[in-house]
């Protein structure tokens, strides 16, 4: 096996599933990438991560164990590896670091960011003081709170503007968050998003204009900044059934903007991207705010939706691109990224 392989021969595991919330946004993923990818013609095959195990699933929906000592399918009468892994699990343990660490060990490819990268960006709360620190944008005022460390909630009400936002810090898709307007909704929301996470995060509410911005880079490592995409949700926030709920918001590619914030917000996510050392496709969000036009970091989603309703897709037709041909940039960049070991036939991180 080299790692200049004709990627008709290539065997990709798409790997969905996950122990989030995300679980079923990452099954309607997973659909959207195996069908370009076997469109190029590549061969495809289906890994679903559950908290009951790790499966291979055959194109008639039959289950075969993947042995998790080198990530192989165990299939009837054959053992089957893979030359690379497309991970497409939104949430735990494919976005934050957990997947690619082991998958670092083993000597396997994957497509996106590392192992640090992934665990970093996850935690909205450790993300948002590494962005802060860039001085590239601002970043809303927020409290951290960890569940297993008391907290003061009359400080709190104390202390925090209202209206702000109460979310799990390492959750995605808006599981959990609620938008408290007043205070005495600030405990049930805090105990709501503790259902779903360890930590959560209470942000300060900034009125304006959500924007989000879709980037990859290619296997010479050009970033390629795609049409930037205004949300307009019917709902009190863009919570998960506006995000995925066909009507529910408005998403507009390319956004509304004037040519000096599209520039403004491309060259803070290019900035961003590169400090944090992201690879393959990303997705970040802002908001710009009213009145006085400064923009501000909401988040980096490092395994952005793949869905016939996501963001990404939209952006990348917008931008005249072909999803078939992105994917096959993620899937060559991550082979590059690795050496083939000289006594086996895996590899290893460079």
């Amino acid at each position: 096996m080299t790692q200049a392989l004709n990627h008709i021969s290539q065997r990709i595991a798409v790997v969905c599933g996950g122990y989030s919330g995300e679980y079923e946004i990452s099954l309607l993923s997973a659909d959207t990438v195996m069908q370009h990818l076997q469109t190029a013609g590549y061969e495809v095959h289906k890994v679903l991560i559950t908290k009951d195990g790790w499966f291979a699933i055959s194109p008639t929906g039959e289950r075969f164990p993947i042995d998790k000592n080198d990530f192989s399918a165990l299939y009837p009468g054959q053992r089957l590896h893979f030359d690379v892994v497309f991970n497409i699990i939104h949430g735990t343990p494919g976005e934050d670091g957990r997947l690619q660490g082991y998958l670092d060990m083993l000597g396997i490819p994957y497509t996106g960011c590392n192992a640090i990268t992934s665990a970093i960006t996850f935690n909205k709360s450790f993300c948002n003081r590494v962005v802060q620190s860039f001085g590239v944008v601002k970043v809303a005022q927020s409290v951290h709170l960890m569940k297993d460390q008391p907290f003061d909630i009359e400080k709190l009400k104390a202390f925090l503007h209202f209206p702000c936002f109460v979310k799990p810090a390492e959750g995605g898709s808006s599981v959990g968050a609620s938008k408290v307007k007043h205070a005495d909704e600030l405990e049930q929301a805090i105990q709501k998003a503790f259902a779903v996470d360890q930590q959560i995060l209470i942000e300060t509410f900034i009125k304006g204009r959500e924007l989000t911005c879709g980037l990859f880079a290619d296997i010479h490592q050009h970033i390629t900044v795609l049409p930037i995409t205004e949300i307009i949700p019917h709902k009190e926030f863009f919570d998960y059934e506006a995000k995925y709920t066909p009507g529910v918001s408005d998403e507009i590619t390319p956004a509304r903007i004037s040519i000096d914030v599209r520039n403004r917000i491309a060259d803070v996510a290019k900035t961003i991207y590169i400090k944090f050392n992201c690879k393959g496709l990303v997705r970040i969000d802002f908001i710009l705010e009213e009145g006085t036009n400064d923009l501000y970091f909401l988040e980096i989603n490092t395994i952005p939706g793949q869905s016939a309703n996501s963001i990404v897709p939209q952006q990348i037709k917008a931008a005249g691109l072909e999803l078939g041909e992105v994917y096959r940039q993620l899937i060559e960049d991550a082979l590059a990224r690795y050496i083939p070991r000289t006594k086996t036939d895996t590899y290893t991180a460079v």
